[in-house]
This record gives structure tokens, C-alpha cells and sequence, in this order.
């Protein structure tokens, strides 16, 4: 037994490596065995919503869950931009501008089809060899190239200065935090991702995920789920 899924909703501060730390831990404790066990992407420590954990020999199919489209639920503030492109960076005031929500709704639907982002140097993709986030925090310049990411819809756009919200669809390798701080750019604001959570991989909903209280009180068999 212990095969499949675990739909988790991780919390705000916890990185994926915490998740699956804790979830090993429980399952060690009700199998009597050591059993394998992974993540399917990372989650900034700073986002909340939906992870996939992958149990057993599930492990070896991470990458088909990976490649998954996402959906979010994305906040971005205006008027400042942040050398990490979130919450955690050090903020520089941009600009005093007050855009009415039209111009943000002609600039986002610029951001929505097939389009070139290149990825925040505060990030786990590797430069000769090395994180690229470890370069960064050395000081060194981060050279990332761009890549084709898809963003399938961004809307229910909701505005009140300095914060925005909407929620996209995005194919797998899309950063947010790129996607936020382009936006900013094109509004020539600046704007730095305040807030993130993952509401979809795939067909797999966040209402379907459980908290990790409600995982380590539970029958794991239970909950995972398995896929043909």
C-alpha cells in the first residue's frame, strides 16, 4: 500500500522540502517502513495552495504531474518593485501613478497567449552549474535566458491602488513573479507579487487538498489518491 497522490495545501512559510519532510515522518510512523516519497515543483515558502506529493512509485511519474497547467490566485502591488520580485526582497519606490483599472486590464490582456519571460534571477533554475539564487545573494549578475511560457487566461481582475488581484492559467516553468513584475513594467509603474496561491494543477483542485494538520490526523491510505 502507500501508492499515489496527496493532495496538500501548504501553508504560508513552509517550503516544499518542509511538506514532504513532515509527510515522510507520518508515513514512516504508519507503514513501521521507510517509504518514498516527493514534490511535483516547487512553491515558494511565501505561497499558500496546492502541492502534489507523489508516494511510492508514484515517485517516478513527478515529472507527468509537473508538466501540468496551474492556475493562481495572484496579488501584486504597484508603485514599487522588489529585487526578489516578492515580499521578501528589498522594495524600491517606482512611482506615485495611479492607473485607472483600464489601463491595467489593456496591459494585462498583452501578457495573455504565448509570450517570452525570463525568469527572476532570485530562482532555483541553474547558471553554469550553480542556483541562480545563490549567484544572486553572492551579488554576482545573473544571466538567465528567455523561454516560451503560455498564459491561458488571466481574470477576475480586482483593483484598489496600490494592490491588484486576478487569477491565471499558466503552462508548467511559468514564473508569477516574472509575470507580476513584466506587468509593472509594461505599466510603467513597477509592481513586486505580494501574495500567491496555487488553486490548480491540471484537473487537481485546491478544494480537494488537505492541510497538514488534517494529514498527520489521518489514515494516509486514505487519502491518496491514484491515477492510471
Amino acid at each position: 500500500m502507500f501508492e499515489g497522490i496527496l493532495l496538500v495545501d501548504k501553508p504560508i512559510g513552509w517550503t516544499s522540502h518542509d511538506v514532504v519532510a513532515k509527510l515522510r515522518g507520518v508515513l514512516k510512523n504508519q507503514a513501521g517502513r521507510k517509504v518514498k516519497i516527493g514534490h511535483t515543483g516547487t512553491l515558494d515558502p511565501l505561497a499558500t495552495g496546492l502541492m502534489i506529493v507523489v508516494v511510492g512509485s508514484y515517485c517516478k511519474r513527478a515529472e507527468e504531474f509537473s508538466k501540468m497547467d496551474k492556475a493562481y490566485d495572484v496579488a501584486m502591488k504597484l508603485g514599487m518593485t522588489s529585487d526578489t520580485a516578492d515580499a521578501e526582497g528589498q522594495i524600491t519606490k517606482i512611482s506615485d501613478h495611479e492607473p485607472f483599472i483600464e489601463e491595467i486590464q489593456k496591459v494585462v490582456e498583452q501578457f495573455i497567449g504565448v509570450i517570452e519571460q525570463t525568469p527572476p534571477a532570485f530562482s532555483a533554475i541553474k547558471v553554469n552549474g550553480k542556483r541562480a539564487y545563490e549567484l544572486a545573494r553572492e551579488g554576482k549578475e545573473v544571466k538567465i535566458e528567455p523561454r516560451k511560457v503560455k498564459i491561458s487566461y488571466i481574470k477576475n481582475l480586482e483593483y484598489k491602488y496600490p494592490n491588484v488581484n486576478f487569477l491565471c492559467k499558466v503552462s508548467s516553468g511559468t514564473y508569477i513573479r516574472s509575470l507580476v513584475t513584466d506587468i509593472g513594467k509594461a505599466l510603467g509603474t513597477g509592481a513586486y507579487m505580494s501574495g500567491l496561491r496555487r488553486v490548480s494543477v491540471g484537473d487537481y483542485l485546491i478544494d480537494q487538498a488537505s492541510t497538514i494538520d488534517e494529514l498527520i490526523n489521518s489514515d494516509l491510505n486514505e487519502k491518496l489518491m491514484t491515477k492510471a
